[in-house]
Order: C-alpha cells, then structure tokens, then sequence
C-alpha cells in the first residue's frame, strides 16, 4: 500500500474533525441560545442541519436521495438506518426536514464541543443501564408531544466492518407501537466505504440513500414490536444488497 494513501487517510480525518469543529466554534452564541428552551429545538435543528451539509460537502461527499415516500409536516415519526459510520449523524440530519430527536450512546457527550450541544439536544442512553433505558421513554415522550420525530440507529452501535446489517434493538419499534407514530427505514449504501471506523480508509463520493415507504403503526400493539423490528430490517436488509450486486 503506497505511504501517500496513509497520508492522505490521516489528514482526511483529521480535516473530519476540523469541519464537525468550525461551524459549531464560529455559530456557538447562536447556538447557545437555540438551546435555552425545548420550544426553540426546531431552530437549532436547522443550524444543525448546516452544520451537516457544512461538513459532507467539506468532505466531499454528494448525497443522492431517492424517496418512496415523503414525510408530512407537522407529523412526528420514527426514523432508523443502518450504522456503519461517523458521517450517519449528518447524513441522517441532511436527509430528513422534519425536525427530530436523536436517540443515542452517552459516551458521545465526551466529544469536547460536540458533545456540549450533544447531551443538550439529544436523549442519552446507557445501554449497560435498565433505569437509563426506561428513561429513554419517558423522554421521548415528552418531546414527542413537542411535535418532533425520533430517530435511532437500531443496531445499538456500529457492528464490525464484515457484518452487513446487525440485528436490531426493539426500543425504536416500541416507541413508535407505543407513541402511534409511522416507522421511516432509511437505509445508507455507502457510508462505510466513505468513511467507516477503520483509521485507515475513507474517500469522498456520493452517499446514496433510500427512504423507503413507511410502516404504520396505528393499529399494532407492543406484542407485534417483534414483527414491525424485522421487517424494517428486512427492508434495509434487501436495499443494502441491492446495492451492493
């Protein structure tokens, strides 16, 4: 492997951190006051959505979306993908207008800026914990009655680099049998390849997406959490082969 593509690996990481850092040190009195009350989420979901483009366009990455279904305003939903990378948090943000609630590992709060606005806006879970898992529900109903969406990365957490898709967590399912909201699977084709977890790799491209048709909800009950879980991933599962014949 030729020494200038380890090169260009660390220094395209590095430029990773440098783009998630800037928009947030040059936006941070806007966004501290976005923060002050729950009320004003939806403004600092659109900072936030800028800070995304900022960074997969600094990256050069060029999302390509294709939609089966829209999302309405003013409704609430809940959206999961497939985890394989840093670049989903923007590319999720970048995909969805509808304003949501990012369900996520505590440990991120530790990204110095990042995670200041992180652990502010988002609904933390200790997976390790049942009492932070419940309380996952009780927060997100509260923002739920605020009029935002969820969305959580069904996985749990980023499976290793020869796993095509994970098996899924029921929380999302739950929630979304439990709130009556519709089920939006999103499924990211070329994350990993862009820039998964492993140091060495990454390269700009396109980022293709695919939000598929929704998944109803209205007259499912928690024993069906089960069957909605695998067909969701069943969904994702079949795109993501897809796109990779």
């Amino acid at each position: 492997m030729s020494i200038f593509k380890y090169i260009f690996w660390v220094l395209y990481r590095i430029w990773f951190y440098i783009l998630v850092a800037l928009p947030i040190l040059i936006m941070f009195p806007i966004l501290l006051i976005s923060i002050l009350k729950e009320s004003w989420y939806p403004f600092f979901f659109k900072l936030a959505r800028f800070w995304a483009k900022f960074i997969l366009i600094g990256m050069g990455f060029r999302p390509v979306i294709e939609r089966e279904q829209t999302p309405k305003k003013n409704k609430s939903y809940m959206f999961i993908a497939n985890h394989t990378s840093m670049a989903d948090i923007m590319l999720m943000l970048v995909s969805v207008k509808n304003p949501f609630v990012f369900v996520g590992k505590m440990e991120l709060a530790k990204i110095p800026l990042f995670g200041f606005f992180y652990k502010r806006t988002c609904i933390l879970v200790d997976r390790s914990s049942a009492k932070s898992r419940q309380a996952v529900f009780l927060r997100a109903q509260r923002r739920l009655k605020t009029g935002v969406s969820i969305c959580i990365f069904p996985e749990g957490g980023v499976p290793e680099e020869h796993i095509e898709l994970d098996e899924f967590k029921d929380g999302a399912f739950r929630l979304a049998i439990n709130h009556k909201i519709p089920v939006v699977p999103l499924t990211f084709a070329d994350n990993k390849k862009r820039f998964s977890y492993t140091f060495f790799s990454g390269c700009p491209g396109k980022m293709r997406v695919k939000i598929h048709e929704f998944l109803p909800t209205e007259n499912l009950t928690v024993a069906d959490t089960k069957a909605l879980n695998a067909e969701a991933r069943a969904i994702i599962l079949r795109q993501l082969q897809t796109y990779n014949k």
